[in-house]
């Protein structure tokens, strides 16, 4: 989003010089167009251009903290606790004792 602010940036830039220059070039569709038209619309696109330039650096932060978050967890993996089977013996059933007779 920070590249495509610049981009509109340049493009205000562009568009407030020739419309102060020559207002009929950019607005070419106007049968009149006048110079406080070009002051008007170029004062939205340089709101338009902050607006998208702070709402990128605010996303850009926000992946920086998840990614550091992500690295932050052991092994890189969610930290939820999953439950684990543990093998047990199985106890055996006991032999009946045999008795011995005594003579």
């Amino acid at each position: 989003m920070v590249a495509y602010a610049f981009d509109l940036g340049i493009w205000t830039i562009l568009f407030f010089l020739l419309g102060m220059y020559k207002p009929q070039w950019p607005l070419f569709f106007l049968k009149e167009p006048s110079r406080f038209l070009i002051l008007i619309i170029t004062t939205v696109f340089v709101m338009i251009t902050f607006t998208l330039y702070g709402e990128g650096v605010r996303r850009e932060k926000v992946a920086l903290e998840e990614a550091a978050k992500v690295s932050a967890s052991p092994q890189g993996t969610d930290s939820t606790l999953v439950p684990v089977p543990v093998p047990t013996s199985t106890p055996t059933p006991e032999k009946p004792a045999t008795e011995k007779k005594v003579k």
